[in-house]
């Protein structure tokens, strides 16, 4: 059985004998006598920046105290010859990590890998993203989710203006890039201003939303729900005074947190949890994602009319959920890896 190098494993304090670690590992066990539990081995392939914000000494200690194990995938050697796993963890890009990963799949079943590539791609491209949210079309007591109206603009920036008439959209206009790994947005107010913007692109519909939206992150069968400050309403007033277009880095860079804000219950109210728990358990199965957040607004003037905007996968923020379950981010490979299909 091929061992992982104690160097690779997250999280220790002190020195560790790797002939120690290799025994545990072996034995599939971990803790003291009185307290040994199953080991559960999670073999990680991040970027450095997302390492860094989401392996916090924080979350690796309480993981490790639960008998998870996080170790880092060498990717200059086959991730055949590395583990064993139980589970993988990944955000990396590339048509070359995909094929190892499906190549990977394939040969080893047993081992639960988060998320497959074939259903991150889905969520990277704006075009169809949000598919799934329309064909859900979830309306009960607690409320409707649906999506905006939104057009797929490929090429030659003089044609927008045409084919925005021809789909009845209005201004103004949310405009993103097409591949959802960039999170720049920019708001159109006049028909002028659409040919300035920079094909593949999606135009959204803007939808008065009381300046804030609610970021819910799922992970697993966990969903935490916060409130962000978003693009502010925009009357018709407004509209008829205004011209061009505005960039923003990213709708949750427009202001700070909203969680303590004075706001108004209309407003600020977080959306039923039913509802939340509903749409999640449905986007997990349709989407084929354990890791990812939904951005909601709730559309100004109404109480339980919401949109889904945005679908972000394994997203930066996802610590937050982290720290504040009973059992953490981990809770999803953690104990329960029968809940993993």
């Amino acid at each position: 059985m091929k061992m992982v190098r104690s160097e690779n494993v997250v999280g220790y304090e002190g020195e560790v004998e790797v002939e120690e670690e290799e025994k545990e590992m072996e034995m599939g066990m971990v803790g003291s006598p009185q307290q040994q539990m199953k080991l559960v081995v999670v073999g990680y392939a991040l970027t450095s920046k997302k390492t860094k914000s989401f392996l916090q000494p924080k979350l690796v200690g309480l993981a490790r105290n639960k008998g998870i194990l996080f170790v880092a995938i060498d990717q200059s050697r086959p991730l055949s010859d590395q583990g064993p796993f139980d589970i993988v963890l990944h955000k990396l890009s590339g048509s070359k990590w995909s094929r190892i990963l499906e190549d990977y799949r394939q040969t080893h079943p047993h081992v639960a890998v988060l998320d497959p590539p074939d259903a991150i791609q889905q969520v990277y491209n704006r075009q169809y993203m949000l598919e799934d949210v329309a064909d859900l079309n979830l309306s009960d007591s607690y409320g409707t989710v649906g999506v905006p109206k939104q057009l797929v603009i490929e090429n030659d920036p003089s044609s927008i203006s045409d084919a925005v008439n021809k789909a009845g959209l209005t201004l103004p206009l949310v405009a993103k890039p097409l591949v959802a790994k960039s999170h720049e947005l920019s708001l159109a107010y006049d028909m002028l201003s659409l040919q300035k913007l920079e094909p593949p692109l999606v135009l959204q519909e803007f939808i008065n939303h009381g300046g804030v939206l609610f970021k819910v992150f799922i992970v697993g069968e966990a969903v935490k729900v916060v409130r962000r400050f978003s693009l502010p309403d925009v009357s018709k007033r407004e509209l008829s005074k205004s011209a061009g277009v505005f960039h923003f880095p990213r709708v949750s860079c427009v202001a700070a947190s909203a969680e303590e804000a004075d706001l108004d219950p209309c407003v600020g109210e977080l959306p039923p949890r039913p509802l939340l728990e509903r749409l999640a358990r449905e986007l997990r199965r349709r989407l084929g994602l354990r890791l990812f957040n939904l951005d909601i607004i709730r559309e100004h003037g109404t109480k339980d009319r919401y949109y889904v905007i945005d679908i972000n996968y394994f997203p930066g923020k996802l610590k937050l959920l982290s720290m504040d379950l009973p059992f953490p981010s981990i809770y999803w490979f953690g104990l329960t890896l029968s809940t993993i299909p």
